[in-house]
């Protein structure tokens, strides 16, 4: 009887020992992919900026190793969840891992998106000097480290103030919308090289908004409060940490 029960003792350290190491991985798993993600906004913006088409071509293929990672991440949480019981808090960080997941996976869609435009520009005359754009693409990679940074760190203050950045993307992105509309309005040849580039400030408006997703959702995984759909103006929250 004692054998068995030592066996037992033996068998539920083992146990928790490899949960703790899935844990650790996910972690691990995520923050490569958080910085794959910046580090996508990053060169896709230089290759624009630096008219280096062959860079946006690298990071279309770069977009490959994103999506594999999404899926060992997805597949990492799974297993946690069908084997390991995980309480009330791991619980909400493995639902929070599995959503951020997703959003970091349409950041590099976007990424995407944006290193396609900068081919298509490419191929023209520089239509404007890019000033706004690049300060636009900052803003939107900084939202993007904090609310990982707030997730690795449950800080709830960290993801507060992404929610609180993120009118500096919004308001860039009018000031381009307006003034590629003055260019547009000017001479219609410039509408197609136009369009590209608010199709480039409105992809990073997104990448600002998913950036916004994630944070909201380190507020849930901290304090198991849903602040979704409650406006950019909501007073931040007081609730003790759960």
């Amino acid at each position: 009887m004692l054998e068995k029960s030592t066996e037992e003792r033996r068998e539920r350290r083992h146990t928790s020992t490899q949960y703790e190491q899935e844990l650790t991985e996910l972690r691990q798993k995520l923050l490569r992919m958080g910085g794959y993600v910046e580090e996508m906004i990053f060169r896709t913006m230089q290759a624009l900026v630096e008219r280096d088409s062959e860079l946006a071509r690298q990071m279309i293929e770069f977009d490959h190793q994103i999506n594999r990672l999404e899926v060992e991440i997805d597949e990492l949480c799974l297993h946690i969840l069908a084997l390991r019981q995980p309480t009330a808090s791991d619980l909400r960080f493995l639902s929070t891992a599995m959503k951020i997941v997703t959003d970091l996976e349409r950041i590099a869609d976007l990424g995407t998106s944006i290193a396609e435009r900068a081919i298509e520009l490419n191929e023209e005359p520089q239509l404007k000097p890019y000033i706004d754009l690049p300060r636009m693409a900052e803003a939107a990679q900084k939202m993007v480290h904090d609310c990982l940074d707030a997730f690795v760190e449950r800080n709830v203050e960290l993801a507060e103030s992404v929610l609180r950045h993120d009118h500096v993307v919004d308001e860039l992105n009018e000031q381009i919308f307006r003034e590629l509309l003055t260019f547009m309005l000017e001479d219609p040849h410039n509408i197609t090289r136009a369009m590209r580039l608010m199709f480039v400030s409105k992809a990073l408006e997104r990448i600002g908004d998913h950036a916004t997703n994630i944070a909201e959702m380190v507020i849930f995984m901290v304090k198991g409060k849903i602040i979704r759909h409650m406006g950019k103006n909501a007073p931040p929250d007081t609730t003790p940490s759960a």
